[in-house]
Parts: structure tokens; sequence; C-alpha cells
């Protein structure tokens, strides 16, 4: 088998401090290998998420994601991290990197400051009632308001709302309690260090805790723009791998931009 081009990218860093945002592999193929080698591939790399793309068109490319567990339906920032690639390759003629994938057409495109925009749906919510090993876990108390997310990587979704920032900062959670709830879980709240803030435990998807999840600002760009009645918001995750991003909902879609920068760059022999 030839060599896969590949890269790891840090993906919505918060600000210029080193090693932070969300680490993403992106492998460039001319075909996609069988799923068994993707996901050792995937298990291999160890990163929350890592992107497999080829290319479908002129500035076109199908895209698939996996976790170290499990193939997923949407992952935001392996999506920018494969845009920002792109770009940086010079493999994009265009203003947008289009990507065909499980969650139809999605696109990243860059400005002029170095930075880039990636359009992804609303994943809606509704009002939900807390599951109650998912409260034991977190370990906070119950939280102001508990909302039920549509399914996004094949698994249970919660959000939960909590009183202020240094309680989302300060969560320690019983991890293996959390993963008996089979129940991926964001946790938030108003933010002093930016609009909102806050943090993605995803152990239904094999993922302890995600640094920087784009998906998840799908909800909470709608939720609080409404709260906070404001159209464009700034966003930081302050988990151990902080990260930051402005959200802008947009009717069905939201709109995702900030920077991501190669951490590394080489190829994967098979």
């Amino acid at each position: 088998m030839p060599p896969i081009p590949y890269a790891e990218l840090h993906v919505f860093p918060d600000g210029d401090t080193p090693f932070t945002g969300n680490p993403a592999g992106v492998c460039l193929m001319g075909e996609f290998r069988p799923d068994s080698i993707l996901r050792g591939i995937a298990q291999s790399n160890n990163l929350s998420e890592t992107a497999f793309l080829i290319p479908n068109g002129k500035d076109r490319w199908d895209l698939r994601w996996f976790t170290p567990s499990i193939e997923v339906d949407l992952c935001g920032h392996a999506t920018f991290a494969s845009g920002a690639l792109l770009f940086e390759r010079g493999l994009v003629s265009g203003q947008d990197a289009v990507f065909s994938t499980r969650s139809g057409e999605l696109r990243v495109s860059r400005d002029g400051n170095g930075q880039f925009a990636m359009d992804l749906p609303r994943v809606d919510y509704k009002p939900g009632e807390p599951d109650p090993i998912v409260v034991e876990a977190l370990g906070a108390g119950m939280p102001l308001e508990t909302l039920d997310i549509s399914r996004v990587h094949g698994a249970n979704y919660q959000m939960m709302v909590f009183e202020d920032e240094a309680t989302i900062a300060q969560l320690r959670p019983e991890h293996g309690l959390l993963a008996s709830a089979f129940t991926n879980v964001i946790v938030t709240a108003k933010g002093k260090s930016a609009d909102f803030v806050s943090r993605f435990f995803a152990p239904a998807s094999g993922v302890t805790e995600d640094p920087v999840t784009g998906s998840a600002h799908c909800t909470l760009a709608p939720y609080w723009a409404e709260k906070l009645q404001r159209p464009r918001l700034t966003a930081r995750q302050i988990g151990p791998r902080p990260g930051a991003l402005e959200v802008e909902p947009a009717g069905d879609r939201v709109i995702l931009s900030g920077r991501a920068a190669v951490f590394m760059a080489g190829e994967i022999r098979l």
C-alpha cells in the first residue's frame, strides 16, 4: 500500500498558548481503505477524531470521521482541520473547501486574517430531565437547566447549564460512573473569559473529555444567542486543554470561526 499523507492540527487554540485547542488527525487519501484500516489508524492516533478524505471534483472531497472507537456522523474540529490543511497545501483553488459527509455538505473558508470559518448544521435541543447518574457523576449538584439534544454521534446527548464559569472549570467527573449512563454531556455556563464557556464529556463515543468540540457548539451557539440576545458570540471550552472560537447561528446552520495550526506532518505507512 502507498503511504498516506498525514497531519495533526491543533484546532481552536486558546490564543497564542501552545498545546491548546483540539488535536485532529487528517489523512489525505486517493480512495477510502477498508473500515478496519480506518478504524485501526484512528485507534493508533488515539486522538478524539481522525478525518479521512478523498478528492471528489474541484475543491470537493468526501469526508469521514473516526474516534478511536467508532465512526461518527458529525465532527466539527476535524472538518475544520481538514479545510485548514487543504488551504495550507494549496489544494483549494476557490473560496471554499466543500465536504460531502454523513451530515450533508459542509464548507470551510479562509479569511484574510489567517482565520477559517466553518458552516455546520444546527443541532436542536428541547427541555429534558437530568439523568440522575449523570448528575451524580458530575458532582456539581442539580443544573439550572437540562436539555435533550438530537443524536449526533450515535448516542444520547444532554446539555446541562450551570450557574457560573467556575463551576464548569472545577468539574472533576467520576468518568466510570458517567460512562455507565451511555450519555454524552455538554456542560455550560455564562462566561467571564468569553460570552459562554463549556466542556464536553463523550464516554458513549469513546472519548472521556473532548477539548474543543465543534459539534457541541452547533447546540451551544443557538442556545446562548437566544439567552444573551446577541447574534455573534465568543466561546471558550475550559477543560484541561482549553480553546477558543467565535460562533454565529444562521438559520438552520451555525458558523464557527477561529484558527488551526499544523502541529506535525508526515505519512502513515501500513
